[in-house]
């Protein structure tokens, strides 16, 4: 069989692109994009991507270059992630919570040619370009004008706007050619990492890794044709998990939301019949916490991942009808890589067993060749029961490139051992499942010991007076660090607890040095946009204390 080698036959370049093209054929008159009294069918979705790259194409836009877009979940942000990349560029999705220093920091970075921009976010935008060095070369606006919303919005063509979003959908060839990737390894997509200022990560994926991460998602969640997917996770954040793609590759429709509040989301769940959604554990908690909360009528599949969810959250959110599954990754990995299959035995276990199995990370999904925790000096994989840690790698198609112009960056997590180190530490059980039990910069060395904050949370969880909480590293001139509970407490308290009960309830639980020594009361955590608690702030505020 040595003759036979790869031939132009076997060996087009993988792109999650093709799967518009072909959802067009096989579920064209099917809807594809749902935005208030905005439908569309997979026939008018492919049409209007094939148009916009052609624009795009045609002002020369080109290989290579980087297009940004900031816009939240709105139906120009789904078709974004296949027209930028058919015209031959890069895909660079904006936090819409960013502030305008960072845009710039990221647009000047990724060095973009054009970007997007929703109509609500002009004026950042705006702010962001006339902090460029003098003399700079701003890359050209395109405004994003929504029709579907009330607000107010700018009447481009103007001084600062070269067009608009839906002009130059208009003014494009439906039969575009659209730019094919020369290689596999070609980069799609520039994704900046979360907290990123002064040392930008830009993580660069390539057609190949995303292309086996959308169907290996796809395989891991049970996505089954024509679901009904609604988006409450940020398409910006690691593009949406890869199910941008991943709905065209099965057919789906897409339930655009701009902005995320409970009452919606249950009315759209009804409307629309939604079949699977996905968000942070804080979207859990909130579905669950609210006082718009209800029971649902039909189960809905929910994946979450970014942080570990807390058991308790975990319970009440499948007590409503929800059917969590729980997912692992990072943008590096361009979506997630790790999940915790279900075991029909574990059906049998009391509720509350449940949902602490459902809280691991769980096994690698098919699209990941290999996962370990090991020792991070020695390499060495640590022992499976469940209690020795180590930081998790991962090698695999869905890796990243690398970050950009950042090659020591890039050579800290991919090491030449063939690993990619991700900074997360955890313990792998005896049968097999990884466990993350903190992020490494999260743990809490106290007195020689470490105290897992995410083992803390989880027990303050149980309180029932608890809305959400977060518990990081408090100096200590004794005991060296300690843990300090930052707390938001539920609305309808008719008794708050104080700090000393908070304190006593966790003592009754865990062991004193893992117990938090302080309690902060505040209304709301600081959040990032994907939902993650932005420690770092509050870690900020326990240095500071006396």
């Amino acid at each position: 069989m040595e003759e036979l080698r790869p031939h132009p036959a076997n060996s087009s370049p993988l792109t999650p692109l093709g799967f518009l093209e072909r959802a067009a054929y096989a579920y064209g008159n099917c809807p594809s994009i749902v935005y208030n009294t905005t439908i569309h069918t997979w026939s008018d979705t492919h049409r209007r991507c094939l148009q916009l790259a052609s624009t795009l194409s045609s002002i020369g836009i080109k290989r290579g270059h980087v297009v940004s877009v900031l816009a939240p979940n709105i139906p120009a942000m789904y078709e974004l992630h296949f027209a930028v990349p058919m015209s031959g560029s890069i895909l660079n999705t904006l936090n819409t919570r960013l502030d305008a220093r960072t845009i710039s920091i990221l647009l000047q970075h990724g060095q973009s040619k054009l970007v997007f921009v929703d109509h609500q976010s002009t004026s950042l935008v705006l702010e962001a370009l006339s902090l460029f060095p003098p003399n700079t070369k701003l890359p050209i606006l395109i405004l994003i004008a929504d029709d579907e919303d009330s607000t107010p919005t700018l009447s481009p063509p103007s001084f600062d706007f070269m067009d608009t979003y839906e002009s130059m959908v208009e003014k494009g060839d439906p039969n575009f050619e659209w730019v094919r990737p020369e290689s596999e390894w070609d980069p799609m997509v520039l994704n900046y990492t979360s907290g990123t200022t002064s040392s930008p990560k830009g993580v660069v994926h390539c057609h190949r890794g995303l292309y086996i991460v959308t169907l290996s998602s796809l395989i891991d969640w049970g996505i089954p044709n024509r679901p009904v997917f609604l988006w409450t996770l940020p398409m910006f954040h690691a593009n949406g998990w890869s199910f941008t793609w991943g709905m065209a590759a099965v057919g789906g429709t897409n339930v655009c939301l701009r902005k995320i509040d409970v009452s919606t989301i249950y009315a759209l769940i009804k409307q629309h019949t939604v079949t699977h959604m996905c968000g942070a554990p804080v979207v859990l908690n909130m579905l669950s916490n609210s006082l718009n909360s209800e029971t649902l009528n039909k189960p809905v599949k929910i994946l979450t991942s970014g942080a570990p969810p807390p058991a308790p959250v975990l319970l009440r959110t499948e007590s409503l009808g929800f059917v969590v599954s729980h997912s692992y990754g990072l943008t590096e990995a361009a979506g997630f890589v790790v999940s915790c299959a279900w075991k029909p035995e574990w059906d049998m276990l009391p509720a509350t067993e449940r949902a602490k199995l459902k809280a691991r990370q769980g096994v690698r999904t098919v699209g990941l060749a290999e996962m370990d925790v090991v020792d991070s000096e020695s390499g060495v994989t640590v022992k499976h029961d469940g209690s020795s840690r180590g930081e998790i790698v991962f090698r695999g198609g869905s890796i990243m490139l690398g970050y950009l112009k950042d090659p020591v960056g890039t050579s800290k997590c991919m090491r030449e051992n063939g690993w990619f180190y991700t900074g997360d530490i955890g313990v792998i059980h005896p049968d097999g499942y990884v466990e993350i039990k903190d992020r490494s910069k999260d743990v809490i060395i106290s007195g020689g010991e470490n105290v897992s904050s995410a083992e803390v949370e989880s027990v303050l969880y149980l309180n029932t007076a608890v809305n959400e909480v977060a518990v990081v590293a408090r100096p200590d001139k004794f005991w060296g660090e300690t843990p300090c509970a930052f707390v938001s407490l539920k609305n309808d308290l008719t008794q708050r607890p104080t700090e000393k009960e908070i304190i006593e309830f966790a003592r009754a639980r865990l062991p004193h040095y893992m117990s938090p020594k302080s309690v902060i009361f505040r209304d709301e955590l600081p959040k990032t946009s994907t939902g993650k608690i932005q420690k770092f702030l509050l870690r900020e505020i326990a240095n500071a204390m006396d």
